[in-house]
């Protein structure tokens, strides 16, 4: 089976081809333009293979409703350019086979369930902490959608002192206080730039325990996987499930909570291929619904 992947992010789209065990066989990426100029790549890339079915991993927000007329559209982005752009739509003038659409986060938690470090629960809860935090959850390979997805970046945290949020449209919710952009802000240059041993990371930990404590009461997910730029920095895992252990204070009375091992809270197994491999499983589940 051929499967064709596009991962549509803000800064670059990523298009490939896997096969349905999630094997990736090629990869070409260019950089987010005009809509028009990076749509016809997608679509050229797409004549170029002829897929069995085609996934799309989107940033947001978008429609995924199926009764809206909106349906298939990046709406309220603040990229420029980009507000109420049709995605699905642009592929549909060359593509007439089954295509998944979803968020770039729902669909990397869809690719860690079928392929990667999520194959053996039936629950996964997927955030990314880069440029912006957004997060995805799967449970029994079904993304959640409601009133339209999961905006988990944009919850409120405690915040004590930090209190310099990078959000346009909350100041301090989540990503506004430990994405990317925020970090560059509080401590005067980018996260890869902070030593390991930065008093930066000890809060960047808090705040992201805070929140996974908050979804864990929520969703109950089986296992959590982080990925994303600041994720690289590795010496944040432990940190991060001493404060989650810490904040549910024995409450979920559950072993992998009790234990908070790296297996619970751990980097995803697909790596920095999620978000392209999340697009190509959310291709497979279209073409097995059809």
């Amino acid at each position: 089976m051929k499967l064709c992947g596009i991962e549509a992010g803000g800064t670059k789209f990523v298009c490939g081809i896997s096969d349905e065990n999630g094997k990736l066989s090629e990869q070409i990426s260019f950089p987010t333009t005009s809509p028009e100029e990076t749509l016809k790549q997608c679509q050229a890339f797409i004549l170029k293979h002829q897929p069995d079915a085609l996934g799309i991993a989107s940033f947001g927000p978008i429609d995924l409703n199926v009764n809206s007329p909106h349906y298939g559209y990046i709406t309220t982005t603040p990229k420029p350019n980009w507000a109420y752009v049709n995605i699905l739509g642009s592929m549909r003038e060359v593509y007439a086979g089954p295509i998944g659409f979803d968020t770039d986060v729902n669909g990397a938690a869809l690719g860690e369930s079928l392929w990667g470090k999520a194959q053996d629960v039936d629950s996964c809860l997927y955030i990314t902490i880069g440029t912006g935090i957004g997060g995805g959850f799967v449970s029994n390979n079904q993304c959640l959608h409601g009133l339209v997805h999961p905006e988990m970046g944009h919850m409120h945290v405690a915040t004590l002192s930090v209190s310099d949020g990078v959000c346009p449209y909350h100041h301090n919710c989540w990503e506004g206080l430990a994405s990317g952009p925020a970090l560059e802000k509080r401590w005067g240059m980018k996260a890869s730039e902070l030593s390991v041993d930065h008093p930066a990371w000890k809060e960047e930990a808090r705040l992201i325990g805070e929140a996974l404590s908050t979804l864990i009461c929520v969703l109950s997910p089986e296992r959590i996987l982080l990925g994303g730029g600041v994720m690289h920095q590795t010496q944040l895992f432990p940190m991060i499930r001493l404060v989650v252990k810490e904040r549910l204070n024995g409450y979920i009375a559950h072993p992998s909570i009790l234990t908070m091992d790296e297996h619970y809270i751990t980097a995803p197994g697909l790596g920095d291929e999620a978000g392209l491999l999340g697009a190509c499983a959310l291709g497979l589940n279209a073409y097995n619904q059809r």
